[in-house]
């Protein structure tokens, strides 16, 4: 690969909703810089620099105050990138890695001491050659105390995923919803599932998020409202929101951040509900401490 692209809007609109005081972006990442930080041989795709400055440049601009920077998968288990924007959003930033199974004891420590607070197990066909369940299972025991394994799978393997995630001793956060087909509605087979699956356990977490790449019909992504409004209310104390800038993989499709945004008092209507999904649900997992 050497074509590098671009998958992020270059001037996202101001959203008309005004996000409260505090407001947490759970979900988002950094690509490189590539100069610093080189991206995995192993990369599917090869993105254009999104650094920390135009990560907290976009928090401001659309209102929010801290983020939650996930590792990309375009860095493999490197986790530098992250750890750098962490270190440069003045306290304003936590993370989630990606690691080796093998990760040694200091190394996890060495991560929770720069701002990690979980781990990632990717499930994508297209993003990973590798998922080994029974050595992700073996990290997942081995976990400083306090985190959590976030998960992304699709739909249609969320049966097949059940036992290897019931096994998990530590809380799950399932990013995207485990990406149903929203425009089967609230009732559909595959948030059917997805409820089951919640019920099964009450230290599940899910993130609400990625109208872009779950609902075909385009914005303003009116059947990912009405499908997910009823699973926030349901659920409203385990729910995240982020951005998913800079949308990996979404350069054909990119959405509006300044949209997406509008989309979170469709999905929480109400004041508690919005500082449940972005205040006070994410300071919970990822500074427990502020909350002491």
């Amino acid at each position: 690969m050497t074509d590098r692209i671009t998958s992020w809007h270059g001037n996202p609109s101001k959203p008309r909703h005004i996000p409260p005081a505090g407001a947490i972006d759970a979900h988002c990442h950094v690509f490189g810089p590539m100069a610093e930080f080189p991206f995995s041989a192993k990369a599917k795709y090869l993105p254009e620099d999104a650094g920390p400055d135009m990560l907290f440049a976009l928090r401001d601009h659309l209102g929010f105050d801290r983020n939650v920077i996930v590792q990309a998968s375009c860095h493999g288990t490197n986790n530098a990138a992250t750890l750098n924007g962490i270190a440069k959003s003045n306290g304003k930033a936590r993370g989630v890695a990606v690691v080796d199974p093998a990760i040694s004891e200091s190394e996890l420590v060495a991560l929770h001491d720069g701002g990690i607070r979980g781990i990632r197990f990717n499930f994508l066909k297209r993003l990973v050659d590798d998922a080994p369940k029974d050595k992700f299972l073996d990290v997942a025991k081995r976990l400083p105390a306090g985190w959590h394994v976030v998960i992304y799978f699709e739909a249609d393997i969320l049966d097949e995923l059940r036992p290897f995630m019931d096994a998990i001793p530590v809380p799950l956060v399932i990013d995207h919803m485990g990406r149903p087909d929203v425009t089967q509605g609230p009732d559909g087979a595959d948030m059917k599932a997805f409820r089951a699956f919640l019920n099964s356990r009450d230290d599940i977490w899910f993130k609400a998020t990625c109208p872009d790449r779950l609902d075909p019909t385009g914005d303003p992504w009116n059947a990912f409202a009405d499908a997910v409004a009823p699973l926030v209310a349901d659920y409203q104390d385990r729910v995240l929101w982020g951005t998913d800038w800079p949308h990996p993989n979404m350069q054909d499709n990119i959405p509006d951040d300044g949209h997406l945004v509008d989309m979170i008092p469709r999905i929480a209507p109400t004041e508690e509900l919005q500082r449940k999904l972005l205040i006070d649900n994410p300071m919970r997992l990822y500074w427990p401490e502020e909350l002491a």
